[in-house]
């Protein structure tokens, strides 16, 4: 069994890193749940992960089994503990890279090189040890064990800990005399801490109190240190030049599989630990299935990822929703009250459309997502002085474009719309989107005040932001299939404020 990557099932799934997030992602606040996500592991740079999209079904059913392996707590240790003693490697490479004195910086450099041959042996074994199912992780152990068992890498950890050994056996003595001082090897010199812990042994009363004092130890040596530490090189040349040929020879001593291992299987660390806070509250994860070919999709319990992150550290309650398509149902055409949920909704849909092509778990209960080649948003643009275009005129160009560019696999997410104009050039542009839209046969949430556009035809599905029945003012932010409730809201919204005509007309008397 070859390994690949724990990210990337096979070669062509792995794309050129990018360097900016996708165009949409500030729209669906993808940019919040992926910061929140990678918040402690910037070391990683998983930003480009989380900004790749999954092509292939294998793919990302690739990734699904390796997530679930990583829910289990003996991988998920093992991973856990690997994943310190590199960071520890990495940490000792760079105060090497800061030092000035070349023997300190060799000492640095083998004792990195004895962490990772620790790092990559202990997961081994403890991979060895554990129950894998996952294809990724079935490979990568087969690849670790060919690799532990290797004459290079049997050799290095031999290496390292001969050379550990040896420098941890030298000794030296320092015989200062005024302001000179004279580094020798250290013969039968006596030690006396034995026969003054013995000669005090008479005066102790009660219990043993520590007297010894803790120096910090900075990484840098001074000039001093760095004086004796050449002299008692030059005593013992054959170690320390056994130590400077080690390093020498093995510079390149990282496996790079490895290295790229170690940081891609942050990317589903980061995105676990980030979801197990959410579902600490109550809310649910699932492995939605994903199709490349059926546009009958659904999703029960889902939720926005980024608001209810934001919600739960508030305390404050999140609104879960429910949709589907089937037959030719294609567009929702989400109206209702204003501040109601429906951009939430929108959103919520976009982001676990993306979600699904990472490989990732989505927030409901269960879910079946459309395999996506292209993901539009059109979001509504406040008008500044140095934009050029009115706002209709730039909503206008910006839907010509998306319907130029996108697809029938695409989707498409169009949030108020068209309401920079009159509500009768909105339902005459509305209808000619929508006309655009049901040629093309791409799946869309149209977030609209146009409730015109609801009976469009038979691909249009009618999603409404409920109200309490009690309290018409009040949002539920329950968003359900059913017809739109025309002026309802927007009466009973004038009746709690006192503006409707007989509350004015009364007013005024």
């Amino acid at each position: 069994m070859s390994f690949e990557s724990i990210l990337f099932e096979k070669p062509e799934d792995r794309l050129v890193e990018k360097a900016e997030p996708p165009v949409f992602f500030a729209d669906l606040n993808l940019d919040q749940i992926v910061e929140a996500a990678i918040k402690g592991r910037e070391e990683y740079n998983l930003r480009p992960f989380f900004w790749s999209p999954l092509k292939r079904i294998g793919a990302i059913k690739y990734r699904h089994e390796v997530m679930q392996e990583l829910e289990r707590q003996e991988p998920a240790r093992a991973i856990g503990a690997f994943a310190q003693r590199m960071h520890t490697v990495r940490d000792y490479l760079a105060r090497r890279d800061r030092l000035s004195y070349q023997l300190q910086k060799e000492r640095w450099f083998l004792d990195a090189v004895g962490v990772y041959c620790d790092a990559v042996s202990s997961l081994y074994r403890d991979l060895s040890a554990a129950d894998l199912k996952s294809q990724g992780f079935l490979a990568f152990r087969e690849y670790l064990r060919d690799y532990v068992n290797s004459e290079p890498f049997t050799s290095l950890a031999e290496e390292t800990q001969r050379l550990q050994t040896s420098l941890a056996a030298v000794n030296y003595c320092i015989h200062i005399k005024g302001k000179n001082f004279t580094v020798r090897r250290r013969e039968a010199e006596v030690d006396y801490s034995a026969e003054v812990k013995k000669t005090f042994e008479r005066f102790k009363q009660g219990g043993d109190r520590d007297y010894q004092a803790t120096f910090s130890e900075p990484a840098e040596m001074n000039d001093l240190e760095a004086v004796v530490l050449e002299a008692v090189a030059r005593l013992h040349r054959e170690i320390f030049q056994d130590l400077y040929d080690f390093c020498e020879k093995n510079v390149d001593f990282l496996d790079e599989t490895i290295a790229t291992f170690d940081r891609e299987v942050q990317f589903y660390v980061a995105y676990l630990e980030f979801i197990n806070s959410i579902k600490a509250a109550g809310l649910k994860f699932c492995y939605p299935e994903v199709s490349d070919t059926s546009k009958e999709i659904y999703q029960t319990e889902g939720f926005d990822l980024a608001l209810a992150n934001k919600l739960i550290s508030e305390g404050r309650p999140i609104v879960c929703n429910d949709f589907f398509m089937q037959g030719k149902e294609r567009i929702f055409v989400v109206s209702g009250p204003n501040q109601g949920g429906k951009t939430t909704f929108a959103r919520a849909f976009g982001q676990s459309h993306y979600l699904a092509t990472l490989g990732c778990p989505v927030p409901g209960k269960e879910a079946k997502l459309f395999l996506f080649d292209k993901l539009f948003t059109h979001f509504e643009k406040e008008e500044t002085v140095e934009e050029p275009k009115s706002r209709l005129e730039d909503d206008l160009t910006r839907v010509h474009g998306i319907l130029n560019e996108a697809t029938p696999r695409s989707i498409i997410i169009a949030n108020e719309i068209l309401t920079s104009t009159t509500l009768n050039d909105a339902v005459f542009l509305g209808k000619k989107v929508m006309e655009s839209l049901s040629q093309l046969d791409s799946i869309c949430v149209w977030v609209t005040f146009v409730e015109e556009l609801v009976s469009y035809s038979d691909k249009t599905v009618s999603m409404v932001s409920m109200v309490a029945p009690e309290n018409p003012s009040l949002r539920t932010y329950k968003i359900v299939r059913r017809a739109p409730q025309g002026l309802s809201y927007a009466k009973a919204m004038a009746e709690k404020y006192g503006l409707t005509y007989e509350s004015l007309k009364e007013r005024i008397k």
